[in-house]
């Protein structure tokens, strides 16, 4: 076991080397400051009380992130937990609202507003536009965000999201669908072209 000061000197050297990329991956999957610090801040203390167990088969770095990347599903996990009735009726409103993309006969409706969207093919690379999707994905339900973060951002398996959301594969690719939806909705409504 490595002696508590020998710890110190280690994780210090690593806070100092990896604790800026930490950061900035914690603020790309949350978009904000404080809750990114506070994710890095939890990641180091569990390194401290980890470091023990560390066994030297991958790189630090790899195992800090490893830990962050726990610490943001333990987050996004906890945010849709504690929804409350008022987003459970925000949920049902947007159900609402994408039950209007469909005719009596489940048949998509035209828009007038459709989007070319296979012809804007280096979006992402837009400052502008990922603003713009960061704050609608932010308005989306708790659950809904929490389904699209781990499917697009996190790139966990369908089965490894329903486990953690506790839902079903039914009721997982109906609030992908609908959170896509919206996506699409709120971008059509405000990315100026």
């Amino acid at each position: 076991m490595p002696d508590v000061s020998e710890t110190n000197k280690t994780m210090e050297n690593w806070f100092n080397l990896y604790s800026d990329a930490l950061f900035g991956w914690a603020y790309h999957k949350t978009s904000s400051k404080e809750v990114a610090e506070d994710l890095v801040q939890e990641t180091f203390l569990s390194a401290v009380k980890g470091f023990k167990n560390f066994k030297h088969n991958s790189q630090p770095k790899t195992w800090l992130f490893a830990i962050l990347n726990n610490k943001l599903i333990d987050h996004y996990r906890k945010k849709a937990k504690s929804a409350t009735k008022a987003n459970k009726g925000a949920e049902l409103k947007f159900i609402n609202q994408t039950n209007s993309f469909f005719d009596s006969h489940d048949n998509w409706l035209p828009s007038a507003s459709e989007v070319a969207w296979e012809e804007e093919v280096h979006l992402l690379d837009d400052e502008e536009f990922k603003g713009i999707m960061e704050n609608c994905l932010g308005n989306l339900p708790d659950k809904w965000q929490l389904a699209i973060v781990s499917k697009y951002l996190s790139d966990k398996s369908a089965d490894q999201i329903c486990q953690e959301m506790k839902v079903t594969q039914s009721n997982y690719w109906q609030i992908v669908h609908r959170a896509k939806l919206m996506l699409k909705k709120c971008i059509d409504s405000n990315w100026i072209r």
